[in-house]
């Protein structure tokens, strides 16, 4: 059978559910993509197409199978997976196999999902780069450290993946590699079996081919904890457009892309107020850096004592930065931090959303360096639920529209995000099929 692969999960879950296909058919199809594009793209640090199979005919034998029903996701390489090993791209962890799957992962294969893989990430969450290549451009850079998830999605491996984001990890790639992907509020999803850098910032996150998919998975994954029963939007947004600081840093075809994209939701009737934050972003960005520094030297504390030798320049100098700074300076960090958030519900009372870029740029060149993250870390910074949605720009490689609400809005974020979406006539993420 000749199967779609430009189908959204949700798609794919209602034609397994339907009986038009079986699991084990979508994941033949999707290995049979991965044989002929892995060796280039290089998004997974563990894939076994048996092991694949196995899940699929497993699921495919079930009575029920489950909200996902066979729904094929890849899994960012720092997420514990009894059946594939994970580590963290590191040496310290070479072929590690935990003991049992991580709560996110058990929920999600539960819920009948198929783990396609473990997908590529940064040593440790954190900066010293992976081998994968940008679909859209093989010579450049496809993010930071949910790479491997992104650039798989869209080199048509999957049609959903998990990620994380401690500063950018997650909108970064997704607006590099033109995807749709979703930030929770902090704290909703569980960390349990998801390796630790920065606990006051760590959240897991997702990325799929449509808001349809992000949607479904928050349907698993935040309910109970968190409702997302909030009614359609049928009215024009109000919206508040927040770069602040960070605006010299945008490049002109960006720049562009966003004006474009503003005046098009003004046309359709949507409210935009150009506006800042009753706080300094730029401070945000540096408070961020210096709880990161401060709780990754902890969260890394065992591998700097022990097996030093094995880890990168970048995570050496992060951890032996976080050990120089005083536990004043971390707490003044993070006392302006909690005054930032608590400022913010208020700045928001008369916005749906903030809307604002997730990267200042397209993807840079090379595999080394991934570019800034200041636009997304400072939302990250306070927790709140973010989404990518991604742009075209004529000639040049994607990026990504940030749309931030508020903590425990999750639900409205989601419809606002579907609104600006369909009012930007944007339905699909920018999967590359035939990468080059």
């Amino acid at each position: 059978m000749s199967l779609p692969l430009t189908n959204d999960g949700a798609q794919w879950v209602k034609s397994i559910q339907g009986g038009e296909c079986t699991a084990e058919e979508v994941c033949e199809a999707l290995i049979a993509q991965i044989t002929r594009y892995e060796p280039d793209i290089r998004a997974f640090a563990a894939f076994d197409p048996n092991r694949v199979l196995q899940q699929a005919q497993a699921i495919d034998s079930r009575p029920n199978k489950g909200k996902l029903s066979g729904l094929p996701i890849g899994v960012k390489d720092i997420f514990d997976t009894v059946d594939f090993a994970t580590e963290y791209f590191s040496p310290i962890y070479r072929d590690h196999l935990p003991s049992r799957d991580c709560s996110v992962v058990a929920r999600l294969r539960r819920e009948g999902a198929i783990v396609m893989g473990k997908t590529e990430t940064t040593e440790f969450a954190f900066m010293h780069t992976g081998p994968t290549r940008n679909p859209h451009a093989l010579d450049h850079t496809p993010g930071s450290s949910s790479a491997g998830s992104a650039a798989g999605l869209a080199a048509g491996f999957f049609p959903v993946a998990l990620g994380s984001q401690t500063a950018g990890s997650l909108l970064k790639p997704a607006s590099y590699c033109g995807l749709f992907a979703f930030k929770p509020t902090r704290g909703i999803v569980s960390l349990e079996g998801v390796k630790p850098l920065a606990p006051s910032f760590d959240t897991v996150g997702w990325y799929g081919r449509s808001m349809d998919d992000l949607q479904l998975l928050a349907e698993v994954l935040l309910e109970p904890y968190l409702s997302l029963r909030t009614p359609s939007i049928n009215r024009s947004l109000r919206l508040a457009c927040v770069i602040d600081e960070f605006w010299p840093t945008v490049e002109t075809p960006v720049k562009e892309a966003l004006l474009t994209s503003l005046l098009t939701l003004r046309s359709q009737g949507h409210h935009i107020q150009n506006t800042s934050t009753p706080f300094s972003l730029k401070q945000l960005a540096d408070c961020h850096k210096t709880v990161n520094d401060r709780e990754g030297s902890r969260a890394l504390a065992y591998e700097y004592a022990s097996r030093r030798n094995q880890l990168s320049a970048s995570t050496l100098e992060m951890i032996e930065n976080g050990l120089r700074l005083t536990f004043a300076e971390e707490l003044a960090a993070k006392t302006a931090i909690t005054a930032a958030a608590n400022a913010y519900p208020q700045f928001m009372a008369d916005y749906d959303a903030i809307i604002t870029l997730s990267t200042p740029h397209s993807a840079p060149e090379g595999l080394l360096t991934t570019g800034t993250s200041d636009l997304i870390k400072v939302w990250n910074t306070l927790g709140v639920p973010q989404l990518n949605i991604p742009l075209t720009l004529p000639g040049h490689l994607p990026v990504g529209l940030q749309i931030v609400g508020i903590q425990g809005g999750d639900g409205r974020l989601l419809e606002v995000g579907k609104v600006i979406a369909g009012a930007l006539g944007i339905s699909r993420s920018m999967e590359t099929l035939k990468p080059y």
